[in-house]
């Protein structure tokens, strides 16, 4: 006879309390990244694409008719000077709406993206808890924006400082004046489309994420 070494169920165990997390933010309402009001708080968030850029057809059917499955980008934003350790008890300000803000910055000012094709979705978290959520939620979706296409979360790295090459995001989404101040990359737009799509067709959106554990 052979006996299963069956592992007790620990609800405190840190994956556990990621997915509690991941949860929880996905069943948040979606917004439109227009009609972004002003709040309070820290947290995560998911960014949906909808639009029609050749690289993204199959994000965005996922996030039509009203459902949002696929987000093509997973982030945080933790209170100032959560990194090297502070009070727990800091008021955050509005440091998760701050960061919902620069991204639109980015997606305004590119050449080929509209505002109107991405909503998003976010939940306020205690400090402790957000960068856990946010790497489950990113093991889980592997969201092109994270995974294949960087830069999209990058700053300005201030004067004197883009000896570094142009982001991807950048070469694929032109139209940040910092970026182009940054070292051309051999890959051109066209060979990042042709990857994204491979990407996408090796790792192929949720169909819907309400029947998934995060």
């Amino acid at each position: 006879m052979t006996i299963r070494n069956i592992i007790p169920f620990n609800p405190l165990d840190k994956r556990h309390l990621g997915e509690s997390v991941g949860q929880a933010m996905l069943r948040q309402a979606v917004i439109c990244m227009t009609d972004l009001n002003t709040f309070e708080g820290a947290g995560i968030y998911a960014i949906y694409y909808s639009g029609n850029f050749p690289a993204y057809e199959a994000v965005t059917m996922r996030n039509t008719d009203g459902k949002f499955n696929a987000p093509i980008y997973v982030g945080k934003a933790v209170p100032k000077g959560a990194r090297k350790g502070g009070d727990l008890n800091a008021n955050p300000g509005r440091v998760l709406y701050n960061r919902l803000t620069q991204h639109i910055k980015s997606i305004e000012d590119a050449s080929n993206l509209n505002l109107a094709n991405f909503h998003c979705r976010y939940l306020i978290v205690d400090d402790i808890w957000i960068p856990l959520g946010e790497s489950l939620l990113i093991a889980k979706f592997d969201p092109l924006w994270n995974k294949l296409i960087d830069g999209f979360g990058n700053h300005d790295p201030g004067s004197g400082r883009h000896a570094g090459l142009r982001p991807r995001w950048d070469v694929l989404h032109p139209g940040r004046h910092w970026a182009e101040k940054c070292q051309p990359r051999a890959e051109t737009a066209e060979q990042i489309i042709g990857e994204a799509r491979d990407y996408l067709r090796n790792n192929p959106p949720p169909e819907d994420t309400s029947m998934i554990n995060v």
